[in-house]
């Protein structure tokens, strides 16, 4: 304050605040402003909010599981296109999509069906879980959600792209099993190598209007081993398309 010519009434006048906050802060050294006053305080005094507060950076630096959340979104369709390629097309080793109908990944990815094939042929392993479009679970879920485009309708235009490439070495499709359909249809799971984003599905939404998780695996047992498992689980109860 003395280096930037402010007295504690001045400052406060600069950051929105009373005198007596400012002086508060003086006096608790432990005391940690509203982020929006501390940006305004380092602005004032043209210092970084780390010689002041370094408490208050510190607790935003993620550790142990947490680290593995990349990024949250209040909804699946907040989450960028660019995203989704990017993972798709970083994948070399690992693709599983476990989503319910996966419908949107050959509408939103430019090529998709063609980067699958290349994936397959290189070796990465692509596996896609699906529900049963003729299942109960599914003729629910259409009820609820009550939308044009069909629970079926999108499982099937999965199917139908994906039948479409013929039989590749490395390419898997499955419907989970009616036991597992509803823990299906609550959780998407899409996994690329050590990459997942996951959808819990809301009641009465579309997958598109639920948030979604990026997640990046760091280390054994946090988030992405416990999702990825899940998906798994799924996987080994499956049965075959077609």
């Amino acid at each position: 304050m003395a280096d930037a010519g402010l007295t504690p009434r001045k400052l406060a006048a600069r950051v929105g605040v009373t005198s007596k906050t400012v002086e508060r802060w003086l006096a608790d050294a432990e005391l940690i402003p509203h982020a929006s006053n501390r940006e305004d305080a380092c602005r004032a005094l043209g210092v970084d909010e780390e010689m002041l507060w370094p408490q208050a950076v510190k607790d935003r630096i993620k550790t142990g599981n947490d680290r593995e959340l990349v990024h949250s979104y209040p909804y699946r369709s907040a989450c960028p296109s660019t995203v989704w390629a990017e993972l798709v097309e970083g994948a070399t080793e690992e693709l599983f999509l476990a989503g319910y109908t996966n419908y949107f990944f050959w509408t939103q990815i430019p090529q998709f069906a063609e980067t699958v094939r290349r994936k397959a042929e290189t070796g990465c392993r692509v596996r896609f879980l699906l529900g049963d479009p003729s299942g109960e679970v599914t003729r629910q879920r259409e009820a609820i959600e009550d939308v044009a485009l069909s629970v079926s309708t999108r499982i099937r235009i999965s199917t139908e792209h994906l039948g479409r490439l013929g039989a590749v070495p490395g390419l898997e499709v499955r419907y989970s099993s009616p036991d597992d359909a509803v823990n299906h249809v609550s959780l998407s799971v899409f996994r690329f190598d050590h990459d997942a984003l996951v959808t819990p599905h809301l009641a009465r939404l579309v997958g598109h209007d639920s948030p979604l998780l990026h997640l990046r695996r760091q280390s054994a047992g946090g988030m992405f081993d416990r999702f990825s498992e899940h998906a798994e689980e799924l996987w080994g109860r499956s049965v075959p398309v077609g």
